[in-house]
């Protein structure tokens, strides 16, 4: 078992690194590689974009979050990056559907979204059980001590070192333009996100809602299915826009 020094104020500084580099890495992703695919995208959408993002993501951080710790031995209000997400998600789709703009209009947030994971999920770690996201008890040679003399699952070190990896091949995918990456990372993040999440939940004391599943069991599924749905269905628009005949001017269409 590994002795793992923590503390509650951990948390802090690891969320302040988790935006900045979240934030820079926004930057520097848009000069390099996603500028051109951006742009057409930012015309079709105005301020409410944000504001609607920001409606679904901060209720649905602290209504997923506190559903589940309140059900808990000790409860107590919290929230949830999975829960920002959906939240995003939702609200941004309803401003989509109102406007009736199509596609995918998330890959500016891909690479700072599954940074801030990363980091962030360090913070969570450090700050020991008072983050109430440690794993459950194991046996395993890397199980950790996170001040109770309890070996754990480090499921926090599981996710960072997961959303590390898809940000790895995420990056590659972008350096070789691969569509992808360029065009539908976004689904593909949060169908990577929903099935790593969903895999680690087994592996946390949370409270189950129905059968072996807890909230953020369904929260994630619905991420993967959300990701592969909206993939799959850009995918099919991107092929009839190539499929389509170009118009060619006949000859009575002559400039005069």
């Amino acid at each position: 078992m590994i002795q793992v020094a923590t503390a509650p104020w951990a948390h802090l500084p690891f969320d302040l690194l988790a935006w900045g580099a979240g934030t820079a890495s926004t930057v520097v992703v848009y000069r390099w590689r996603l500028k051109g695919q951006v742009q057409p995208v930012a015309a079709r959408i105005d301020g409410g974009y944000f504001l609607f993002l920001a409606l679904g993501a901060i209720p649905g951080a602290w209504l997923a979050g506190s559903f589940n710790s309140l059900r808990e031995h000790a409860p107590a209000l919290s929230h949830s990056v999975a829960g920002a997400l959906v939240g995003a998600i939702a609200g941004v789709e309803l401003y989509k559907a109102l406007r009736g703009v199509r596609g995918s209009t998330g890959g500016i947030f891909v690479g700072s979204f599954s940074l801030g994971v990363v980091i962030g999920r360090l913070g969570c770690f450090f700050a020991g059980l008072a983050d109430d996201t440690y794993g459950a008890p194991t046996r395993l040679p890397w199980a950790v001590d996170l001040g109770d003399g309890v070996g754990r699952h480090p499921v926090q070190l599981y996710e960072s070192a997961s959303m590390a990896l898809f940000l790895a091949v995420y990056l590659a995918g972008l350096a070789r333009r691969q569509d992808w990456a360029m065009r539908r990372g976004f689904y593909v993040m949060c169908g990577w996100y929903g099935l790593q999440r969903f895999c680690w939940e087994f592996l946390k004391p949370y409270p189950r809602l129905i059968g072996p599943f807890n909230v953020f069991h369904l929260l994630c599924l619905g991420l993967v299915i959300y990701g592969w749905v909206y993939y799959r269905a850009d995918l099919r628009r991107e092929r009839l826009a190539q499929g389509r005949a170009l118009p060619v001017p006949g000859p009575d269409h002559q400039p005069v």
